[in-house]
């Protein structure tokens, strides 16, 4: 029932409805309600900003043709959630099968610093890259569980699978990244 603070009084599920009945604006009214939560998500998915922005464009599209299949028994949001998320996946699934060659990075040494946040973006990115090794499917229940804090029965229901195998991939995945982020660790 989430009314936008886009001008429109209309609930989520009131746009939506009023798009399967032709109303020329009232999608895109949806969707300028959601799109920074929806990319968002489709950046902790991916991984990779053009990734991310594809992803949406391709879940909008989708979520703007199939419209007339929601059903009402989840809200609009987490409806388009698990529309985005799964855009991502298939898109990291194609990626896996299209490989490229990445360009090298160069290594740059932060000068000591107290004030430098250098450390805190060294971290961010150390567990941007493992969770980028993780299995789409681990990485996506991680990120909703872990990432965005969601309860287990919530991830499920927005990725479409039961409870229990949300608690198995986050287990594998929290494991691999254990394992992968370990040089982090401090000296005991």
């Amino acid at each position: 029932m989430t009314r936008g603070d886009n001008g429109d009084g209309r609930t989520d599920e009131q746009l939506l409805n009023a798009h399967i009945a032709g109303d020329t604006d009232a999608f895109a009214r949806l969707i300028e309600r959601h799109q920074p939560r929806l990319l968002a998500i489709a950046y902790r998915t991916t991984n990779n900003p053009e990734d991310a922005h594809d992803a949406l464009q391709e879940a909008l599209l989708s979520a703007h043709c199939m419209a007339t299949h929601y059903r009402a028994e989840a809200k609009v949001i987490s409806w388009l959630h698990r529309i985005v998320v799964n855009a991502c996946l298939d898109r990291i699934r194609r990626n896996k099968s299209h490989r490229t060659i990445p360009i090298p990075e160069f290594d740059i040494l932060p000068l000591a610093d107290p004030h430098d946040h250098t450390t805190e973006v060294d971290l961010a990115v150390s567990v941007g890259r493992a969770l980028d090794l993780l299995p789409p499917d681990q990485r996506a229940a991680v990120v909703a569980v872990d990432v965005e804090g969601l309860p287990v029965h919530e991830a499920a229901r927005r990725l479409g699978v039961p409870a229990g195998t949300i608690k198995s991939r986050c287990a594998r995945g929290r494991l691999k990244l254990a394992t992968l982020l370990g040089h982090l660790q401090e000296p005991v």
